[in-house]
């Protein structure tokens, strides 16, 4: 009985938290059938879905929606009350807590990640996990911490289940919400943590062992001007691939050098 507990806990833990159905399959008797068209993203705000010849696209009414009310936010407490009551998206079901962010919301440099996963779920803090120790970790050798000069927060705010990455389709409804995130905050330097932070901020689909090492100017319509940017590894990464360390180490070097050059307060 104990072994049947302990799978089932497994299973939730994994994001299996539903069953597909009450009676068996027999698939040795399965009819192939022709593969259906799927609904294709076009890119993070603009949703494209094919129907038999008609082509439809436009923003998504939810994401239509929540720009309209991320741009209504006059302050973050604003803000956080809007994302943690904000129920049109799946995930927002099967997640224990909203995670919107921690570190210090004076600080001149925000980080944005992925997602949260088990940990931080468990207790609303990103970054809270492995992960996020070792990121501490990292950046307290350059003198950062986020309890004194660095405020963090995801690209999403709630864990998606078993921990798989976000879709094009929860990061699109998300993107207002961390616009205006970053607009309230007004940070003089950004670091995107990871590949799925630098797709949702700056819309590009190289890999993040492309762009990291250098700086780039992230732009949106909160903003009265560019903040400059710039990607690092994530530490799940590290944590996968310790012979990138190396890279990672020297990610953190170019960074004390450029705050300490553009006069950012630590």
């Amino acid at each position: 009985m104990k072994d049947i507990v302990d799978t089932l806990r497994w299973y939730e833990q994994m994001g299996v938290d539903e069953t597909i159905s009450e009676t068996p399959v027999n698939s040795f008797n399965q009819v192939k059938k022709k593969p259906t068209k799927q609904p294709v993203v076009a890119n993070k705000n603009i949703f494209q879905v094919q129907e038999k010849d008609a082509t439809l696209s436009g923003p998504s009414e939810i994401a239509i929606n929540v720009r309209k009310k991320a741009g209504e936010c006059k302050n973050l407490d604003e803000l956080r009350e809007l994302v943690t009551n904000f129920k049109d998206i799946a995930i927002t079901k099967t997640a224990t807590n909203t995670v919107f962010s921690d570190g210090n919301p004076e600080a001149e440099i925000m980080m944005v990640g992925e997602a949260p996963g088990a940990e931080e779920d468990a207790r609303g803090i990103p970054f809270c996990g492995a992960s996020g120790k070792m990121l501490d970790q990292m950046l307290s050798h350059i003198g950062l911490n986020r309890e004194k000069n660095f405020y963090i927060t995801n690209t999403i705010f709630w864990r998606p289940p078993g921990n798989r990455r976000p879709t094009p389709e929860e990061l699109a409804i998300c993107a207002p919400f961390v616009e205006k995130h970053v607009a309230l905050i007004k940070p003089k330097l950004i670091i995107l943590i990871g590949g799925t932070a630098v797709t949702a901020l700056l819309d590009s689909n190289q890999g993040i062992s492309k762009l990291r090492g250098n700086f780039y100017d992230y732009n949106n319509e909160y903003l009265d001007s560019p903040i400059k940017t710039t990607a690092i590894f994530h530490p799940s990464y590290l944590l996968r691939s310790p012979g990138q360390k190396r890279l990672a180490w020297k990610d953190c070097l170019m960074l004390k050098n450029y705050i300490k050059e553009q006069g950012i307060k630590i």
